[in-house]
């Protein structure tokens, strides 16, 4: 327990020196792991000297911070945390749409070495009506469009298809194969055959925008038993979307293990 107090203190250290701050701390998690000084140089493969100016000064480039914290059997992630009141939080909560929990504060990641945990984040649950879903399942809808997305979404990101009414269920899945933001106009000269929209359908829902967005969709799967609304609700808690969130890990983990057999 005093281990673990004294990596809070270091990381929560009210000194200006921030560089010494993340050396307390590298050292604090180091003597939790139980490594010593010349063991932790063994695994990097450096010098002790070098390890030790590493936890006296902290003022360490990113990926050599990322060595560090894998040696010790972990992996580093860095994260921004805005005030849950403020008005930042606020207008990210609603242009990413994302789910208001009840702790003070909206945490966005910034970097992350763990695979796994940059996943969790990127994937989406994307509302569809039935209309276009079934259109995007059989391979003939190519494009969905949207008043806002996250531009910076990597490519290759699954979106998870939520099916509206009267359907109301996840049915499949696509992956994202470009993100182009345009004007509107030009959305609809590029965009309006593959995203299957009628041109009327089409003003209307941009209405009032200068610029949309085009995701470009690849790999489209069926699934074999599609995961209805009074299901979701029942074991995730699960609200649909008016336009897209986030996958929580628990939703995406279910999909994954449970969406094993497939028709494309």
């Amino acid at each position: 327990m005093a281990q673990k107090n004294r990596v809070i203190a270091a990381v929560y250290g009210k000194e200006n020196d921030a560089g010494r701050v993340v050396g307390q701390s590298l050292k604090s998690l180091r003597e939790a792991v139980g490594y010593t000084q010349l063991q932790m140089a063994e695994r990097l493969g450096i010098g002790q000297g070098a390890v030790s100016k590493i936890e006296a000064r902290g003022d360490v480039q990113i990926s050599s911070l990322t060595k560090y914290v894998e040696a010790l059997g972990a992996s580093l992630r860095i994260e921004a945390a805005f005030n849950k009141d403020s008005e930042i939080s606020a207008r990210l909560y609603d242009e990413l749409n994302l789910d208001q929990h009840s702790n003070r504060q909206l945490v966005l990641p910034i970097f992350s070495s763990d695979e796994l945990a940059l996943g969790t984040t990127k994937d989406f649950i994307i509302s569809i009506h039935p209309t276009y879903s079934e259109k995007i399942l059989e391979g003939k809808k190519t494009v969905e469009l949207r008043r806002r997305f996250p531009i910076s979404t990597a490519r290759g990101t699954k979106i998870y298809i939520y099916s509206t009414s009267p359907v109301r269920a996840i049915v499949g899945c696509a992956e994202i194969s470009d993100i182009i933001k345009l004007p509107i106009k030009n959305i609809w000269e590029k965009y309006s055959k593959s995203a299957f929209i009628k041109k009327k359908d089409f003003e209307a829902y941009f209405q009032g925008l200068t610029e949309g967005y085009a995701l470009e969709l690849k790999n489209a799967q069926t699934f074999e038993t599609p995961i209805n609304l009074k299901e979701l609700r029942e074991r995730f808690n699960f609200t649909p979307p008016q336009s897209f969130i986030y996958a929580k890990q628990e939703v995406r983990r279910a999909l994954m293990d449970e969406q094993t057999n497939i028709s494309n």
